[in-house]
């Protein structure tokens, strides 16, 4: 597959898993865009390795979350396996606290799922 070839299938996935997110389908992306083998990371914390892990630990952020207020794809790059998302968000915690963070996400790419995820942000 040409680099242009698979740039271009990464970057469709890569709208459409921000799309979902938008839609308020967080939870629900795993499945669809993830490997089993996930790796994330957040900034420079011990990476969490599997799909099941991950999912529950999204779920657990989720559950502390009261109202959704916005997501937005703000810009990103895909070259050969690799992309970039820089992203920028804001939600109500429970215990009502504002939240409001841009951050960038680099995604490794194999077969049309990521396989390894970094975030950063402040």
């Amino acid at each position: 597959m040409s680099t242009q070839t698979q740039d271009t299938k990464i970057a469709a996935r890569l709208r459409a898993l921000h799309a979902d997110i938008a839609a308020g389908r967080i939870a629900d992306v795993f499945a669809d865009y993830y490997a089993d083998d996930i790796r994330m990371q957040e900034n420079t914390d011990a990476p969490c390795v599997g799909l099941a892990a991950n999912l529950e630990r999204e779920k657990a952020w989720l559950d502390g979350i009261a109202e959704w207020r916005s997501f937005e794809l703000l810009s990103f790059a895909v070259h050969g396996d690799v992309s970039f998302a820089e992203t920028e968000y804001a939600y109500r915690t429970k215990d009502g606290q504002d939240v409001h963070a841009v951050q960038t996400a680099r995604a490794i790419w194999k077969d049309g799922k990521i396989v390894d995820e970094r975030f950063y942000h402040a």
